[in-house]
């Protein structure tokens, strides 16, 4: 949730491991995941993201690379295994993201992030034309979604719109590019020297043919509308292939052999879904970071285009997932800790926010009774994608009083991203075409028991809060890297992952939040034309 200080935990396991890197938007996640599945330990260090004029997000690929190699370093050098037991490496990431590299792999620009909305403009005029059909070109939406199963998002955050922005705005460094990858798939050129994609990362590019999910390939009438040239796009590979061995250069700087081979791979949401234990068709789960989704792998091809969200390849192979995205879930939490608090020279008192931050947040907000005395907080701090596609939205709180207390925010808060998620949930079962009875949560958020008793109340939903959920992504791909080697089958994967909590829904919580939550909506369709006209310049 956010950025924070290096943490760690551990337990005792033997044989064989994977060295499991999750790199997420706050900082990468380094973990040991045995034979069995089971995360034996965890390191995490933080990094920097860098929030720009003209909604801006960017973050240094070194950066990364060292808070890696320094968390690997400690987690291997707390003697838990021998190194010489990792066997593999898998790396999962934030995805939709832009890292350009020259002909050695060296990066030419910081990384365009997920978040980074600046190429807007630039998509408009690729996606365009008419007749219009909410803001697409009809001929551009049948090509598009026929064979990706969606299309380009008009907030210019997909990897399109980060590459346009680089062509007009840092032509020096798209002139220097050689390739253009997604982060998952950059860690693993910086691991291997070995440059490839899998079916599943590619995906949000929308320039690979999706429908048949064996023979996932880039598509040449796409590749041209988009502006790309084959030639700086990587090879494709499924998720669960070897890519190959660390280089000895790596491998001498994370302290592990040479024998190491590095699996292909997979973005956070997908190995977020693996890490659930949600594997079978409709076993949906929420996650709560940095950003959300609400997902579940599905037995066809489809998309919702005004909902912003279709069924792409999963990394399982074979399989799709239904791909969407809630920008800000757990930062805005942090977000209030740090207005509440200060940051660096703007610390407002003592040493900032204590390090129990967090619980500290949790009891103050179970002082509120549900619904925050009618407090509510929409959670858009930088737009939103999923179930609408708007750069634009922005977040506040509405109805302060004189009576608004510290408790009364942070309690606004957790019911404002769980109000999201129950609007995210209704899009999930339309395209489901069932009602899902209950969710798995992950993620930071997931830690809180209040959060997740708040989500079943709001959706009014069975909430499995999911045990060791801030390690669901490394478990995830920990999984996938086990099968990949083949000490694990996919029928194995959900047996595997325990269930810490349970929470059922209570009704007269949910009634309050059935109010609040029409609200809710109603506070998005009266702000929206506000919100576009003050960020007319977005």
């Amino acid at each position: 949730m956010g950025r924070g200080a290096a943490y760690s935990f551990a337990v005792t396991a033997p044989l064989e491991h994977v060295l499991a890197i999750d790199l997420g938007t706050s900082g990468p996640k380094v973990a040991l995941v045995d034979r069995s599945g089971s995360v034996v330990a965890a390191e995490f260090e933080p990094v920097e993201l860098l929030l720009l004029p003209g909604g801006g997000a960017e973050q240094r690929p070194s950066e990364w690379w060292a808070a890696i190699v320094k968390a690997s370093r400690r987690l291997l050098g707390r003697g838990h295994i021998d190194p010489k037991q990792v066997v593999a490496v898998a790396c999962t990431s934030q995805w939709s993201g832009t890292v350009a590299v020259d002909e050695a792999g060296e990066p030419v620009h910081n990384a365009v992030i997920w978040m980074d909305s600046r190429g807007a403009r630039y998509i408009r005029e690729r996606v365009g034309g008419w007749p219009k059909v909410d803001g697409y070109g009809l001929a551009n939406l049948y090509r598009w979604i026929r064979r990706t199963g969606g299309i380009p998002g008009l907030s210019g955050k997909d990897p399109i719109a980060h590459i346009d922005w680089l062509r007009h705005e840092r032509p020096e460094a798209f002139a220097r590019a050689a390739l253009f990858l997604e982060p998952k798939d950059y860690l693993n050129l910086r691991l291997t020297g070995l440059a490839a994609a899998s079916y599943d990362s590619i995906a949000l590019h929308w320039v690979t043919d999706n429908r048949d999910l064996k023979k996932v390939r880039y598509d040449d009438d796409l590749l041209a509308r988009a502006g790309l040239e084959r030639s700086k796009l990587p090879e494709l590979r499924e998720a669960v292939e070897l890519l190959g061995p660390l280089t000895p250069q790596v491998a001498a700087e994370l302290g592990l052999g040479e024998h190491v081979q590095v699996v292909m791979g997979t973005p956070d949401v997908q190995s977020a879904a693996i890490g659930s234990g949600g594997v079978q068709d409709f076993e949906a789960h929420v996650y709560f970071g940095t950003s959300s989704w609400l997902t579940c792998h599905v037995p066809f091809k489809k998309t919702d285009i005004l909902r912003n969200m279709a069924s792409l390849p999963s990394a399982i192979p074979g399989r799709y997932f239904i791909a969407n995205e809630q920008e800000t879930a757990g930062v805005c939490l942090s977000f209030l800790r740090d207005l509440l608090f200060g940051t660096g020279d703007d610390v407002l008192g003592g040493d900032g926010p204590p390090p129990d931050i967090y619980l500290r947040f949790d009891a103050l907000a179970a002082q509120v009774p549900a619904g925050s005395d009618g407090l509510l907080f929409l959670p858009w701090l930088n737009g939103e994608r999923s179930p609408v596609d708007d750069h634009r939205l922005r977040g506040g709180f509405l109805n302060m009083s004189l009576s608004t207390s510290r408790a009364h925010l942070v309690r606004a808060v957790l019911e404002g991203v769980a109000y999201n998620s129950r609007w995210l949930l209704g899009a999930v079962e339309r395209f489901c075409g069932r009602e899902l009875p209950a969710l798995r949560v992950i993620g930071g958020g997931a830690n809180s028991a209040l959060w997740c008793r708040i989500l079943a109340d709001v959706c009014g939903r069975t909430i499995h809060q999911v045990d060791q959920p801030i390690a669901a992504n490394a478990r995830g791909v920990g999984f996938l890297a086990l099968v990949a080697l083949g000490y694990l089958t996919w029928d194995d994967v959900g047996q595997r992952v325990q269930i810490a909590h349970t929470h059922e829904p209570e009704s007269a919580a949910h009634g309050v939040y059935d109010r609040m939550y029409r609200e809710f909506r109603s506070a998005h369709r009266a702000n929206k034309p506000l919100f576009h006209r003050l960020n007319r310049h977005l």
